[in-house]
């Protein structure tokens, strides 16, 4: 009875009289599908469940440079709990938090297509569809889905010019009798995340309100004994998600209590391990101990990215009640530093090494070389390390993003340039310089764009920018352009170094995707003055680090604000 009791909750907040009258007949007329007669699990009989959980993947299906994770090594682990799980009696389910594309250039030229086979043959059940699998369009998204055998699940996407969801809202699991729900949902800030083209025809719609409406339709319809929800939404600590959309906090705490029994999370890339209520712990080190988030009776999962670590809940069943009786986040071969005591170092791995399965690694070989032969290839040198860490690039102005604008400026013949740090995706560091490390920096395939703005406009365009939070992806980088603020209002501006006249043109560099609106920029691409260059940002990035080699990290040095 419990899930019919849960279900006339909702449905009597937020549905229809009819279906309240419904439900309630059901209950009355001895109909009611969690009835004893019609269970089809036993009574005062445990039942063990295992959750398994990835999420944000980005291209790492290969191991990187020191060994460190990569879907050999996970299918070895997966494996192993299957066995394990199955030899106790108990069922398994493997889910992902979506964001499956982009980040490792092997897998990026490919179109993911060493991931999403590869995630197939280890056994994942459903997935969350992530902002980053909109780093394509349809099509292409269609044709990733055709390689796997598991559903993309999100409940709060749909086509524009009809009331028809793109992907499956969800996909019930008959696990000895218990019936499982998955059900998917995907931020809303992808409409702003992803490039316009990609999304063109498609809807975001706000989070909540859909969960509850699919959480009533699946009560109604199915009758379940588990709710899960697979999300790309991320985990804000206390529901404190600034600029960014709800994540899965605040989804938990707006729902009834018990609607969901768990949420696998992706899209803020963190370890969810818990140091007290509401207080997570912010240096996770792998192997230690770690305690889900719990919000209004619901745990909340998130397994950091790349496939470090694998999340493992161990729950039990017992007369309509899931328990959870362990849960670890399984660090896949992530190393340390360790001093030898005379001055050098080495790595260990920090819980016990995980060999990979031959037969994955045989089958993902031929396309990590497929990829390498084209991006080995050394363009420049590089004296000093320029930083692209998420932390950084979007709290701060770092020389990796001055590096960046300099190549677009360079290219356009602008006066100045302006990207968002999200668009930032990893560092580079001293030595040679090879075409692969630059599409690991910009993997988004935007193209290099620039406009014309009279001086009035671009100081309207620069407020919007600078107003970007720090800690979002949208947090603005500047080259050539000093602002001086007071508080959050731009009261002067010099360009190239000198005052900007509010008369004057002045052509401003930037990419695509924030031309058209993306992060929530102005929308810049339908002016007159607006130009397309059709090169591709790492292209350009490519062509000015072979013309500067060697690159003197030093020379990149960002400007920094006047803040008064």
């Amino acid at each position: 009875m419990r899930h019919l009791i849960c279900k006339s909750r909702v449905l009597f907040s937020g549905r229809a009289a009819i279906i309240h009258l419904t439900i309630l007949t059901l209950l009355t007329s001895g109909q009611a599908a969690a009835s004893a007669e019609q269970l089809h699990w036993q009574k005062d009989t445990p039942y063990h469940i295992t959750i398994l959980h990835t999420n944000d993947h980005h291209g790492r299906f290969w191991p990187n440079a020191i060994g460190e994770y990569g879907l050999p090594a996970q299918k070895t682990l997966v494996d192993e709990i299957r066995q394990e799980v199955a030899a106790k009696g108990g069922e398994l389910l493997l889910l992902s938090g979506g964001d499956i594309n982009t980040g490792v250039p092997e897998s990026d030229t490919l179109n993911a297509e060493p991931d999403f086979k590869g995630m197939n043959i280890i056994g994942y059940d459903a997935m969350a569809v992530g902002n980053h699998e909109f780093d394509h369009q349809l099509p292409t998204i269609r044709k990733q889905q055709s390689w796997v055998d598991f559903p993309f699940l999100s409940a709060n996407i749909y086509f524009t010019d009809k009331n028809e969801r793109v992907f499956s809202p969800y996909k019930i699991f008959d696990k000895q009798g218990i019936k499982i729900a998955v059900l998917g949902l995907t931020t809303n800030d992808t409409i702003f995340l992803a490039s316009p083209k990609n999304t063109n025809g498609i809807e975001f719609r706000e989070t909540l309100p859909e969960a509850k409406k699919i959480i009533a339709e699946i009560k109604l319809a199915e009758n379940p004994d588990i709710i899960i929800a697979v999300t790309h939404m991320g985990h804000y600590v206390n529901g404190e998600h600034g600029s960014m959309a709800p994540g899965d906090v605040s989804l938990a705490r707006g729902l009834a209590s018990g609607d969901l029994d768990m949420i696998v999370g992706g899209h803020s890339q963190n370890p969810v391990c818990m140091a007290g209520t509401n207080e997570r712990i912010n240096d996770y080190i792998p192997g230690t101990p770690c305690a889900p988030d719990q919000q209004n009776g619901t745990w909340i999962v998130q397994a950091h990215e790349w496939g470090k670590y694998l999340g493992r809940a161990d729950f039990v069943f017992l007369n309509g009640k899931l328990t959870l009786e362990n849960y670890q986040l399984i660090p896949i071969n992530l190393k340390k530093e360790v001093d030898n005591g005379n001055d050098t170092k080495r790595l260990e791995f920090y819980t016990q090494e995980i060999k990979p399965n031959l037969e994955m690694q045989a089958f993902l070989t031929p396309y990590q070389e497929k990829g390498q032969q084209q991006l080995l290839t050394t363009v420049g040198q590089l004296q000093g390390r320029l930083d692209g860490e998420r932390d950084k690039v979007r709290y701060q102005q770092t020389n990796l993003g001055q590096l960046l604008l300099s190549a677009f400026i360079e290219k356009t013949d602008a006066d100045a340039g302006i990207m968002s740090g999200g668009m930032i995706r990893d560092s580079l560091l001293e030595g040679n310089i090879s075409y692969r490390d630059i599409l690991k920096v910009e993997p988004f395939a935007n193209n290099v764009v620039y406009v014309e703005l009279r001086g009035v406009d671009l100081l309207a365009y620069l407020t919007a920018a600078v107003n970007k939070k720090p800690g979002a992806g949208s947090y603005a980088h500047f080259r050539n352009l000093t602002l001086t603020l007071n508080g959050d209002k731009i009261v002067a501006v010099k360009v190239k170094g000198k005052p900007l006249e509010l008369n004057k043109k002045y052509r401003i560099a930037t990419l695509d995707f924030l031309a058209a609106g993306g992060d929530g920029y102005p929308i810049i691409n339908k002016l007159s003055s607006f130009v397309d260059t059709g090169y591709r940002d790492a292209d350009v990035v490519r062509e000015y680090v072979k013309n500067h080699s060697p690159i003197n990290a030093n020379d990149y040095k960002p400007e920094q604000f006047i803040s008064k």
